[in-house]
Formats: C-alpha cells, structure tokens, sequence
C-alpha cells in the first residue's frame, strides 16, 4: 500500500474516531439535557437547529473544502508560498459571510420563530447566531491543516468544541429553565433551550481559540517548506475566482440536505398539527423524539462518512494535481470499499438494537412513546449506510473536480424527500412515520448514480465482491449473532453493553475471514502498539 493511501486510511481513523468520540458525547449529553428541559424543550432546541445548519452551510461548507484541494494542489507542486496566500484570502471571505449570517438570523429570529411553528425559539434563534461567525472563522483554519493532509487539528478542535458544550450548555439550559418560573415542576422551555443553544455558541468559540494557536505554533515550520521559484504568484483576482468557482458548487451540494432539514423543521410539526390532527404539544414531543433521539443515534456513525469524505478530498485532489491515475484509482477504492464496510454493520446493527440503545440511555413518559421512538430509530437506521456511501463518493468527485455531480444526485433526491414528507407526514396513519422514509428514499436516489460516476471518472473496475459483497457478508454474520444472543439474553443495560461488544467482535473476525477487512485497515491501531527499535548508541 501506498503511503499516500496510508495516509487516507490514517485520515479517516483520526478524524473518524475523535469525530465517534463526538458523537457519543453528543447522544449522552441529550441525556441530562432532556432531563433538565424535557421531550418539548428538546423539540424546541432541535428547531432552531435546522436554520442554523443551513446559513452554516449556506456560508462555511464550499471554502474549507476549496482551501483544501488548492493547499493541497499548491503543496504539490512545491508552492507554499500560494498556498499561504490562499488561506488568508478565504479566512478573510470566511469571517465576512460569517458575520453576515449572524445579523441575518439575529435580525429575523421572530420570523424564524413564526416559521417553525413554535415561538418559544426564538430566544433561541438569538443565542446561537455568533456560531455562525465562529464556525465560518475556524473552518478556513481546518481547511488550511485539510490541505496539508493534517487531520489532527480539525480532530482535535471537534473534540474541543463537543466537550466545551456540554460543561457550559447544561448550567446555562438549568438556570434559562428557571427563568420567570412560579410553581414547582414547570420550566420554561424557550429560555432553557435558549440557555443550552449559547453553551453550543461558546462551545465553538473554544475550539476557534485552539485552532489559532496551533495555527500560529506551526506557521513558521509551513514556511521552511521547499519553494519552488518558478511558480508564479496567483493574482489575487484569479485566486478569489478560482476558490469561489471551487465552492459555490460544493456548498450548493453541501446545502441541499440542511436545506431539506430547514425545510422539514418548518413542515414536520405543521403538519402534525395542521394535517394529522396532532396537539401542539404532542406534535413538539414527537418531533423532539425524532430529531433528538434517533436523529441524534444516527449521527453517531456518520462520523465516519464524514471522515472518508475530508479525507478523500485532498488525497485525490493531490493525486490529480500530480497526474497519477493509479493513486487516483487505489484511493477511490479505500474510501468506497470503507463507506461499505463502516455503513451496513452499523445500519443493521442499530436497527435490531433499536430498542435496547433508546432504553439504555433515555427515559420515555410511556410505552407507546418508546415503542414508536424504537420503530423509527430502526427505521432510520439504514439511512446510515446511504448516507457514508453519498458522502464519500461525494468526496471522491469534489477531489476529480467533478463537484457539480453530487450536487445535481443530491437536489434530485431531497426533491423526492420533500414530496414524500409533504404527503405522508399529513396522513394520520403515518404521520411521523414519514420522515424516515423521506430520508431513505433521498440518499439512495443520490447513491447509485454518484456509484456510477465514481467508477467513470477514476476509471475505476467494478469491483463488486472486495466493495459490497464482503463486508455484506461479515455483516451478515455478525446480524445472524445478534438475533440468537437478543432471544437468549434477557434486557439490561449491562446485556445491551454484552451485545454491542459481541457485534463489534463477530463482525470483525468475520471482516477478516472473508477479506472484508485487510491489514492496512488495522495499520492505524496496530502499529501504535508495535514496540519501536531502540535506537542504537553513536560511539563515544
């Protein structure tokens, strides 16, 4: 193997595992958070969350990955000095849009309240608006360190960020809950979601402040690096046109799922109540259930997915930029054969443990809400496996510089997600049901043809038993394990820890029977065991 492959594989364990890590503390800090403010407060956070993902999106997610693939095609060809110049210019885009974002959604929260159907967001709407200029801000830093094939910063920064949050949000959500309160037992939900939304905006002001200081530690070792003196100085006109030519493209694909969520933020809870026939409350529950707890278990392994894709972007871009179709091709193969063999264990895995991963960590007000929360967890759950294929292949042809194909897949396929929404949601019958299914039918529709034009433009072999077949084997047995164990074990949430292990295990020994899973896969966990030589002593 490569060492450039190596250092893909290397990517995605760094950022994959501290993104894991992330995600976990994620689902357990909605544990005390629901404590404190409840199914409704839930609700009420998760709506605000929606819109700002979207002017997120709308103003961070196309420049980072730009600054990435023009770091790292400057890099190559020996030209630190460009790539230097190319971070501060999109640092300094970054900041304004940021800005921008946060006066939009400071100056039309009461709208935004009106929007989502419930107004006790928008305090809310207010508190986490200055994310937006932080996030902006620190992405550019991340796509700075992306471009030099360095993961550890933006691994580290999530880590910083997601820890952050949960030892400030959680005071503030108590004391927003007990502001204006009279009777024991009410909170008030606006405040306290209020409360926790600022603990996300300081929570990202932290991890901005590490991303400076390592940018600062390292920025006189970046500029040591060989130059060559031939390379001409891009212009600045042609620089802020090459980076805005790169990201408009990507941020339009980026956008297309938070703009869905935005959509089904202000569409799920009125029709609800408008359609179904739904109480306000009870529609703000299940919508709280939905968007914080399954959504919020999803989110664990779409970690991954986002790893493969971050890392895929750069690696391939540097290949291109060096002309080496072979690194081209190997590095295309990791990041599919790793979305298969990241996204089915964890897809069906979640869906037969629905039941067990929801009682372990949550508590319901009753049977029929738990029962209902578990049918749509393992529902949701095979959207995992759609969503890390769509996000690497995505990867992979943002690197090839064929960024507009995963945007047209992914309009087509929120398009379907929005009709399926608008006319299931309102049936009394399906009702929230209908979310799931919207999401299922939008990644698969956006996966098979990005499949397609993976394989075209890296001029990649089908290669059907080493990217689906095996891992969908060792998935198989591991699936085949669970169903014994669940009927001869009975409920605990030591056993669910029993089981969640005894998955991992079986799927793993059988990745490696079958050849699923190689020994360059385990390099980034097995060599930081491997005793290193001693180094032996100059003579005296």
């Amino acid at each position: 193997m490569s060492e450039k492959q190596k250092s893909v594989i290397g990517g995605v364990t760094v950022l994959g595992i501290t993104g894991l890590i992330c995600k976990i503390v994620a689902v357990l800090y909605r544990i005390p958070l629901a404590w404190l403010i409840g199914e409704q407060g839930i609700g009420t956070f998760q709506l605000v969350f929606p819109t700002y993902n979207l002017l997120l999106t709308l103003s961070s997610a196309g420049l980072p990955v730009a600054i990435s693939r023009m770091v790292s095609f400057s890099l190559a060809k020996e030209d630190p000095r460009n790539a230097q110049r190319i971070f501060k210019n999109a640092l300094y885009i970054l900041s304004i849009l940021g800005a921008i974002g946060t006066l939009l959604m400071i100056v039309f929260n009461p709208f935004l309240s009106e929007r989502v159907g419930d107004p006790e967001t928008q305090a809310g709407f207010v508190m986490i608006a200055p994310a937006l200029l932080i996030v902006c801000t620190m992405s550019a830093f991340r796509g700075f360190m992306q471009g030099q094939q360095n993961m550890v910063p933006t691994a580290v920064s999530q880590l910083i960020e997601q820890i952050a949050k949960v030892i400030i949000s959680l005071p503030l959500a108590y004391l927003g809950s007990r502001i204006g309160v009279t009777e024991p037992g009410q909170i008030n939900i606006g405040y306290a979601a209020a409360g926790a939304l600022l603990g996300t905006s300081i929570g990202e002001a932290c991890a901005l402040f590490y991303m400076t200081v390592v940018y600062r530690k390292n920025r006189n070792h970046f500029l040591t690096r060989p130059q060559d003196e031939a390379s001409v100085p891009l212009e600045r006109r042609d620089m802020l046109k090459r980076l805005i030519g790169l990201a408009i493209p990507i941020t339009l694909a980026a956008c297309i799922v938070p703009l869905a969520s935005f959509i089904d933020s202000g569409m799920v809870v009125n029709q609800l109540i408008h359609s179904a026939g739904f109480m306000r409350e009870e529609a703000r529950a299940m919508f709280g259930r939905y968007s914080g707890y399954v959504i919020n278990y999803i989110n664990v392994p779409t970690a991954f997915a986002q790893a493969i894709s971050m890392s895929m972007v750069p690696a391939i871009s540097a290949a291109v930029a060096r002309g080496d179709r072979a690194a081209m091709r190997r590095q295309s193969h990791t990041g599919l054969r790793m979305s298969f063999l990241i996204g089915l264990p964890f897809s069906v895995g979640m869906s037969m443990l629905s039941r067990e991963l929801l009682m372990f960590l949550y508590h319901f007000p009753n049977e029929q809400a738990l029962a209902q929360t578990a049918e749509l967890l393992s529902l949701s759950s095979y959207t995992i496996v759609l969503f890390t294929v769509v996000q690497s292949t995505s990867g992979i042809l943002q690197g090839l510089r064929k960024q507009r194909i995963p945007m047209y897949t992914l309009i087509v396929g929120v398009a379907f997600k929005i009709l399926i929404n608008y006319n299931l949601i309102g049936i009394p019958e399906i009702n929230i049901y209908g979310a799931p299914l919207g999401s299922l039918v939008c990644y698969g529709v956006s996966m098979l043809p990005n499949l397609y034009y993976v394989h075209k433009y890296a001029d990649l072999p089908y290669d059907v038993l080493g990217i689906l077949i095996k891992p969908l084997l060792a998935t198989a047995g591991m699936g085949v394990a669970l169903h014994f164990l669940r009927k001869v074990l009975p409920y605990s949430r030591v056993m669910t820890v029993v089981l969640v292990l005894a998955a991992i295990v079986v799927f793993a020994a059988v990745a490696i029977a079958v050849g699923a899973m190689t020994q360059a896969d385990l390099a980034p966990f097995t060599r930081r065991f491997r005793r290193k030589p001693a180094t032996p002593k100059k003579p005296s």
